[in-house]
């Protein structure tokens, strides 16, 4: 790519439909910038997926849309990141590339000796990295981990507010319902799309924390850093991909980016 092209798109790549919560979260902090994203739905979930086949789908499609002239690279998904950040770095050290991780430090933070309940997949769960952030704010929280694998599956069908949603996050929560937790980390991009239904059901005392916004001034500032900020005064555009194509997919695209 020519670094002259200060037009080029960012790339925000996820596994499906999820990392769409950190496109909002992109598009609001830097609204001129041009954002092309790539949902890897054919092959969704990623999180019941072995590592080295995570690695694999992540890199060959980020591979393809640096390829095709993004400036820069956002991965918007906890276990994608995890899984093949670092290698996309020490191969494209031109340009910068973002990763994501669960926000556990702001929720055991946020109360003396709180109650962390920390909702992701089953391979974000397992990996080391996150074990050692979890082990790091022990003396901080109780942290409680709860995979969720079937709620990537539910969001990726657009079942936000379903009656299926809602019978799942119950059976699924149940410990938690009738010992409350503090806050929740929602440790994979789907799970933002759920907290309309995640609150019904926990109550609205308990805080959400994610890790879109944070994603979005780490972007900020890499783009400043790298000198790659769009000098266009114009709104940026907005191009949705997907392996699954067809209308239906785009239209959830655009659904739960106008949410």
């Amino acid at each position: 790519m020519n670094r002259t092209d200060l037009t080029a798109p960012v790339a925000v790549f996820d596994s499906g439909v999820g990392g769409i919560s950190v496109l909002k979260e992109l598009a609001a902090v830097l609204p001129r910038e041009n954002f092309w994203y790539f949902g890897d739905s054919a092959n969704a979930p990623y999180g019941t997926k072995s590592i080295e086949e995570i690695r694999s789908l992540t890199c060959r499609s980020i591979r393809r849309m640096i390829e095709g002239g993004a400036k820069a690279v956002v991965i918007a998904c906890n276990t994608a990141t995890s899984a093949a950040a670092e290698i996309l770095r020490e191969e494209y050290t031109h340009l910068p590339i973002i990763g994501i991780e669960p926000a556990l430090k702001p929720a055991a933070m946020s109360h003396e000796h709180s109650r962390v309940l920390v909702m992701a997949t089953p391979a974000t769960l397992k990996l080391k990295k996150f074990n050692d952030l979890m082990h790091h704010y022990e003396d901080r929280a109780q942290t409680f981990i709860l995979p969720c694998p079937r709620l990537v599956e539910l969001i990726e069908l657009g079942e936000l507010e379903s009656p299926e949603m809602y019978d799942y996050l119950r059976g699924l929560l149940a410990d938690f319902i009738e010992h409350p937790v503090d806050s929740v980390v929602l440790g994979c991009t789907h799970f933002p799309f759920a907290k309309k239904a995640l609150r019904d059901i926990l109550g609205d005392h308990v805080q959400f924390f994610d890790g879109g916004a944070g994603t979005a001034r780490q972007l900020k500032r890499q783009l400043e850093k790298w000198e790659l900020v769009n000098p266009s005064a114009e709104p940026g555009r907005i191009v949705f991909d997907t392996s699954r194509p067809s209308e239906e997919e785009l239209a959830l695209c655009r659904r739960l980016f106008a949410l």
